[in-house]
């Protein structure tokens, strides 16, 4: 479930914040990293964990004192992260949210995608109509608009 996620995320931001400077290509990052450590790693990843997240956010925190412009840009890394935990139900799933505190070994841990599948590609197909809500309503159809967005990851919401 990659479209979900990034959909969701995209829309959480425009709607909360509403900033025209947030880079959104961060927050995408953060958003599906789950998903592909989860790909990769054949089992529910400690990337999904709330201290994942928080480990990121501090991180970026801490890289980037004194250098506003480049915490405002990567900010999008941690958030995509947590609202990946919020939007991927992980709080069901006590040993992967709360990893390492639950314990370490997730080997047993199912992806949430393999555990409800039928609901995994209605979810996939509602963030299909979501991307496709983002791509016109930023009118990302028209060439100049998409290299400016890949560029920046700034979106408008027209």
């Amino acid at each position: 479930m990659l479209l979900w996620f990034a959909a969701t995320s995209v829309l959480t931001i425009h709607f909360v914040f509403g900033d025209p400077r947030f880079d959104h290509r961060w927050l995408i990052v953060g958003a599906v990293a789950p998903v592909l450590a989860d790909v990769v790693g054949g089992w529910t990843s400690m990337v999904s964990s709330v201290s994942a997240g928080v480990v990121v956010l501090v991180a970026v925190m801490l890289a980037t004192i004194g250098r506003r412009e480049v915490r405002r840009r990567v900010l999008g890394l941690p958030i995509g992260m947590l609202l990946h935990i919020v939007f991927g139900a992980s709080w069901n799933t006590t040993d992967v949210f709360w990893w390492p505190f639950a314990g370490v070994d997730l080997s047993e841990s199912p992806a949430l995608a393999v555990q409800r599948w039928p609901v995994g590609a209605l979810l996939e197909v509602l963030g299909l109509l979501g991307c496709v809500w983002i791509v016109r309503r930023n009118s990302l159809t028209n060439a100049a608009r998409r290299r400016a967005f890949f560029a920046d990851g700034r979106l408008e919401f027209r």
